[in-house]
């Protein structure tokens, strides 16, 4: 193999992750667990510089959200009290087991194939439940109390299981204490930005050694190409959540656990 086809290959390779990234990275389907599939159909092996570029690239895609949303985080201080309540739960988690969660959970394609499956059951389920229950359908963000806070990111813990979906996890977390459908993809959203930049920023610190310079010029072509691949994404969730329910995304999430535990497993 030459060296030019070496890069193209990688180049390539790049490209396909950081769309793959942008895309899932908000719709509740799990971005990690498709880029641990993606990689496979690629036959990349889950080094752990493939582990970090896979977390690295979210900060493009958490980009997107901070630019569609950076009036309101500008002009709505009542949101930074309530997204920080949210933020630590994971924050603290996380922290505690980074390690057991890069060394064993994230590139094992047979827990990502789990989750997705029974994830998407409870989603349906769970969708279907919510919008039955008569709960504060109108409550906005800004009416949120610390305790409710503190819930939706306690339900955003589970999502470090990969396959689990950081947005469906805290869209239903949303749902369930009383937010509105738009308002909990919205909370979604933007407790994504401090969630998503601690947890890259704490894997670049553990793994920056496994990054040469050619890597670092991939890592800059897939924070460009997740950064546009997601604000498209972003602003069509926005609009289809206004007449739609989370169940699609469900069945989704079941056709695609099974198809893929026939083809790789």
């Amino acid at each position: 193999m030459t060296k030019l086809t070496y890069k193209l290959m990688n180049l390539i390779q790049t490209l396909i992750l950081s769309i793959v990234e942008g895309i899932t990275e908000f719709l509740p389907i799990s971005s990690t667990g498709h880029l641990i599939l993606v990689s496979k159909l690629l036959n990349l092996s889950q080094t752990e510089f493939v582990k970090s570029f896979e977390i690295a690239i979210q900060l493009g895609a958490i980009m997107a959200v901070t630019v569609l949303y950076y009036r309101k985080l500008i002009d709505n201080k009542k949101l930074y009290p309530r997204i920080l309540a949210a933020f630590l739960p994971s924050a603290i988690i996380g922290f505690i087991l980074y390690k057991f969660i890069k060394q064993y959970l994230i590139g094992d394609s047979r827990i990502v194939l789990a989750s997705l499956l029974i994830g998407g059951i409870l989603l349906i389920i769970l969708e279907k439940i919510l919008a039955k229950t008569k709960i504060q359908k109108n409550l906005t963000i800004e009416k949120l109390g610390i305790k409710p806070c503190l819930m939706i990111g306690l339900a955003q813990t589970v999502s470090m299981i990969p396959g689990i979906s950081r947005a469906a996890a805290t869209i239903i977390g949303g749902m369930s204490v009383g937010l509105s459908r738009s308002s909990a993809v919205e909370f979604s959203f933007l407790l994504a930005i401090p969630t998503m930049v601690a947890a890259t920023g704490l894997d670049l610190i553990k793994s920056y050694q496994y990054f040469s310079a050619q890597d670092i010029k991939f890592l800059i072509v897939g924070f460009i190409v997740s950064f546009i691949s997601a604000k498209i994404a972003v602003e069509w969730l926005i609009k289809f959540m206004k007449n739609h329910s989370l169940a699609a995304f469900g069945v989704y999430r079941v056709v695609l656990a099974v198809a893929f535990w026939r083809l790789l497993l």
